[in-house]
């Protein structure tokens, strides 16, 4: 995922959680917002009960690789991707078959 398709700013993150449309599974919660510019931005929370800064980036990163693999500039909305503590009971594969049903109910 590239950094220019990331939602970085609180205000932003805040404005999308506001909405309250979300679709949740054992191992994400997603919140969307319909997208304000030419491609669809996705941001990612992990909270600290996840781990220290290693374990939370490292999930980070996973999350921004299955984004990418799936193909995530391509929706017709803006997202956070909220991890929760289910994550780390399922392998990658497990959490990638996860956020793609996810992505396909927001789809609809």
């Amino acid at each position: 995922m590239k950094v220019a398709l990331r939602i970085k700013k609180n205000e932003e993150f805040q404005d999308i959680i506001k909405l309250k449309r979300f679709v949740a599974c054992p191992s994400f919660a997603l919140y969307v917002k319909p997208k304000t510019g030419k491609y669809s931005r996705f941001g990612i929370s992990c909270g600290k009960k996840m781990g220290n800064a290693v374990v939370r980036n490292k999930i980070k990163r996973q999350c921004r690789c299955m984004l990418r693999e799936l193909d995530s500039g391509s929706y017709r909305f803006d997202g956070i991707l909220m991890v929760r503590q289910g994550y780390q009971k399922f392998s990658y594969q497990d959490n990638k078959k996860h956020l793609e049903s996810m992505l396909k109910k927001v789809k609809r």
